[in-house]
């Protein structure tokens, strides 16, 4: 931070010509010390505005079957790559479906971020959820979102290597919903996650987060 001090303008020569140098230096001085005084309320370069965590998490390792039938490595499909990680369930009567359409949306208006992303998506109703199901979900949003499909027992450990809580379900009967983590885990190309998403993110939250996060390519 630049300290605070006064500024000697004795040096410059009283003439006209000096005293609209003076207003004009003064101008530019005085705007600089105000802001290194008030450095707190400079924005940092490189500053998050999600929820950012005190130390970077590794990319969570889990292997489940993707929409077509294929073995999907989630650490190695999506190496170097921004990479969104969301698991829900396609019957979510809201945070599901408004977090992937809010990223469907910031992707449209981000064509080089979208270009070098991988969305997964890992439902947590496999006794619903078939891949015909979860396809047809994913592309009302975008056909290059990925979902993934498991037994319960496989989808419960990827929960546990992503590091967020079981879902669990709540109800009786085929008309059951299902409690899971409503965040969206975000993983720099570096395979770091710096920071998380909770539903009610803003959209330019991720408008100005994502060109961040997907140049962080180093460790």
């Amino acid at each position: 931070m630049v300290p605070c001090r006064s500024v000697d303008l004795s040096v410059f020569s009283m003439t006209t010509f000096g005293y609209r140098l003076v207003l004009v230096l003064l101008t530019v001085v005085v705007g600089i010390l105000l802001a290194a005084c008030s450095g707190a309320d400079v924005p940092l370069k490189g500053q998050l505005e999600g929820v950012v965590l005190d130390n970077p998490t590794t990319k969570a390792s889990f292997s489940l079957v993707d929409t077509e039938g294929r073995q999907f490595s989630f650490v190695e499909e999506t190496e170097g790559r921004l990479t969104f990680l969301y698991f829900g369930y396609t019957n979510c009567p809201d945070i599901c479906p408004v977090h992937l359409a809010q990223l469907a949306e910031v992707f449209d208006r981000l064509p080089e971020v979208r270009r070098n992303s991988t969305v997964v998506f890992v439902t947590v109703d496999p006794e619903r959820d078939t891949p015909e199901v979860v396809r047809g979900f994913l592309d009302s949003f975008s056909s290059d979102f990925v979902g993934l499909i498991g037994s319960q027992e496989e989808v419960e450990v990827a929960q546990a290597a992503a590091g967020v809580p079981i879902a669990v379900v709540e109800g009786t009967g085929t008309d059951y919903t299902v409690g899971h983590a409503g965040q969206m885990l975000v993983y720099a190309p570096n395979g770091l996650g710096y920071s998380v998403y909770p539903f009610g993110t803003r959209q330019s939250d991720w408008m100005h987060d994502l060109p961040i996060l997907i140049e962080r390519t180093g460790s």
